[in-house]
């Protein structure tokens, strides 16, 4: 059991994720898009968009140093165990309240707001309720475990297996024993990225970098004197009236 939840099932979906790209592309171009709905209510959105990118890359930010750099990397550079993980901990805190706070507004809009309504469709909703149990599985690690509880070292347990994983050595009996709502962030982290090319989140990669370096558009006046408008029936009326 433990090999087709840890070695079968992420490489199940690190597949789906990669073909998925390529045939919501080849198939749905037209459906790679945000699908925002900023004409139909902006009053929420100005507040939870940007609560909720800025929450969820400093989530992405923290995963990624917390599971791809080796505690033996920061140790070597001077950072001692007890500030990596008092700025793992807090820093994951407060990016992830929010994270918390951005996902709430932006699914209390999809339900308040009756235009918004109608416009949400079944994946929407799917992706909504996926991101939902993702953070709070994630805050009852973060909270819950490690800054109220007793603390688990991740790093040496399921940082290692998933490294393991993208070079193709995943070490199943270290999640073994891991705490269940790490077990199921880490499975679910998995899932969802497999749920990914099917929803939204495809906008992610049509980011508009080529505005950084594509030319200026040049605007030219028209030379020399405007054309005069010819004049309208009702002003050639009103000439002749007086």
């Amino acid at each position: 059991m433990s090999t087709f939840v840890w070695i079968v099932v992420p490489y199940a979906c690190l597949a789906v994720f990669v073909l998925g790209h390529v045939w919501r592309w080849r198939h749905d171009q037209f459906g790679w898009t945000t699908h925002t709905s900023q004409l139909l209510e902006s009053r929420i959105l100005r507040l939870g968009s940007p609560l909720f990118h800025l929450g969820a890359f400093g989530v992405i930010a923290g995963h990624a140093m917390g599971l791809l750099v080796p505690a033996s990397v920061t140790a070597k550079i001077g950072i001692s165990e007890h500030v990596y993980h008092a700025t793992a901990v807090w820093g994951g805190t407060v990016t992830g309240v929010m994270l918390v706070a951005g996902l709430v507004l932006l699914i209390a809009r999809r339900f308040v707001n009756r235009r918004v309504r109608r416009v949400t469709t079944t994946m929407d909703k799917v992706l909504y309720a996926a991101l939902a149990a993702m953070v709070v599985l994630g805050m009852t690690a973060t909270i819950g475990t490690n800054l109220l509880g007793e603390g688990y070292d991740y790093r040496e347990t399921i940082a290692v297996w998933f490294r393991g994983v993208f070079w193709f050595s995943p070490e199943q009996h270290l999640m073994t024993g891991a705490p269940l709502v790490y077990q199921l962030h880490a499975i679910g982290g998995f899932l969802f990225l497999a749920l990914w090319p099917f929803t939204r989140l495809v906008h992610v990669w049509s980011a508009p970098l080529a505005y950084l370096w594509r030319p200026y558009v040049v605007y030219r006046g028209r030379r020399g004197k405007p054309v005069t408008p010819a004049p309208t029936p009702a002003a050639v009326r009103d000439r002749a009236l007086r």
